[in-house]
């Protein structure tokens, strides 16, 4: 650790069901990023260590044990890096184990992992339980932004916030997770509402601005903003912005309530002028555009959609 409302109706209910189930299966512990260890996590994460992520995460509701893992990873390769300071000894930062505790940080937050009677930063078990501890006692069982900033008090680092999450995503296979369902419930509550630009808030649908200054519905952005604070998750008001509001996730791992966004130029965040939420099923629920309603679309095989497709985000 160097761092120190109108009803969808039944027919929707059941649509959301099957996209859901078509998912992988359930997870033991992540609201960010849930789900069984992809053949990747498997190759790259030796048993032992992957059993102890698995059921040390579980001490923190809410917290993935892919998190626990990504950083198992870029603290100590999962205990296989042969630097001073993971076996023995400390690092230039006077940091020491496999998950790189200074030895004050350890004592505060030790966990005796495997019942041995005593706690050891050097011994992986109680390192990985004890990482989980203070993870947990900086909010990362949050998840959102909680879980960002529980990560850079680990390691003082935005780069290493960005390289854990985004191997935790690679870690772990995708599923709807408790949040991404409650986000699709609450976008489809509002299928058929009229697109307003700028309209929609975290509240729901509002009059709009502009050419939506006499239409109280949603435009894009203004939709997930809705259907994500409903999971308790803040989102940025543009879509451009919105890009940045969690971890890329790659396409082959989308899951229910994934931010999918559309750019005049998909080399360029910056010119991303469309967000939806990934239904599951190569679909997405959005709000097109003026004169259209919020509505559910294929997103997987549409010309105009693959061809403008940019990335994915999970808040």
């Amino acid at each position: 650790m160097l761092k120190l409302a109108a009803a969808a109706g039944a027919a929707f209910s059941t649509l959301l069901v099957v996209l859901l189930a078509s998912g992988a299966s359930s997870s033991t512990a992540s609201l960010d990023v849930a789900g069984a260890p992809t053949a990747f996590a498997r190759r790259d994460i030796p048993p032992d260590y992957l059993r102890w992520y698995m059921d040390a995460a579980q001490t923190c509701p809410g917290l993935s044990w892919a998190v626990l893992a990504a950083i198992g990873k870029s603290e100590s390769d999962h205990g296989r890096s042969t630097q001073s300071g993971v076996h023995s000894g400390e690092n230039y930062a006077g940091a020491g184990g496999p998950m790189q505790f200074l030895a004050a940080t350890f004592a505060t937050y030790a966990v005796d992992g495997d019942g041995d009677g005593r706690t050891d930063r050097y011994n992986p078990a109680d390192a990985i339980y004890s990482a989980a501890r203070y993870l947990c006692a900086n909010g990362a069982g949050k998840g959102g932004d909680h879980l960002r900033a529980a990560i850079y008090a680990y390691n003082h680092s935005g780069s290493y916030v960005a390289g854990v999450l985004a191997l935790a995503a690679k870690y772990s296979a995708p599923t709807a997770s408790t949040r991404g369902q409650a986000a699709v419930r609450a976008a489809l509550r509002w299928l058929g509402t009229p697109y307003s630009w700028g309209g929609g808030n975290a509240s729901g649908p509002t009059r709009g601005s502009a050419q939506g200054a006499n239409t109280i519905g949603f435009d894009c952005s203004g939709l997930t903003v809705y259907a994500w604070a409903q999971a308790g998750t803040h989102l940025d008001r543009v879509a451009a912005d919105q890009y940045h509001d969690g971890p890329h996730v790659p396409r082959d791992q989308l899951a229910p309530g994934d931010l999918l966004f559309f750019a005049h130029d998909p080399s360029n965040p910056a010119s991303i002028h469309h967000v939806a939420l990934y239904l599951g099923d190569g679909r997405m629920i959005h709000a097109p555009h003026t004169g259209d309603v919020v509505r559910i679309s294929t997103f997987t095989g549409d010309p105009y959609r693959e061809r403008e497709y940019a990335g994915a985000t999970r808040p």
